[in-house]
């Protein structure tokens, strides 16, 4: 039987300190495509956790960049699972509205992936 999917956003499953940001950044290791840019690194933890970087550069519309963080949350939530033990920092690249925002998602996911083969243990 599979596990409950959970329709949140924890605490526990976000980056929240400058200091938890700046130790993905500096590791360097990214994957990246037209929409998103993924940096990860290994963090120790039994879950994953998740930074996003969304700034007026994308899109001046705010309803629009909180389009695209909603869009990488609900990505992140269906394979946390897959992510466990990677702090990701998700930044975007250009802006996506519904018509695209598939093809962006699937986008988020195939780098999510080359994440995890970089970091597997």
């Amino acid at each position: 039987m599979a596990p409950a999917l959970r329709y949140g956003f924890p605490r526990v499953l976000r980056l929240l300190k400058t200091d938890d940001y700046s130790s993905v950044f500096s590791l360097r290791s990214s994957s990246s495509n037209d929409y998103f840019q993924v940096l990860a690194r290994p963090n120790g933890l039994p879950h994953a956790r998740l930074g996003m970087v969304v700034g007026r550069k994308t899109d001046k519309r705010a309803v629009v960049r909180n389009y695209i963080r909603r869009s990488a949350r609900e990505v992140f939530r269906l394979h946390a699972a897959e992510l466990a033990g990677l702090d990701l920092v998700v930044r975007s690249r250009r802006a996506f509205g519904r018509g695209e925002g598939a093809a962006a998602r699937q986008a988020l996911l195939t780098l999510f992936r080359k994440q995890r083969a970089r970091h597997a243990p």
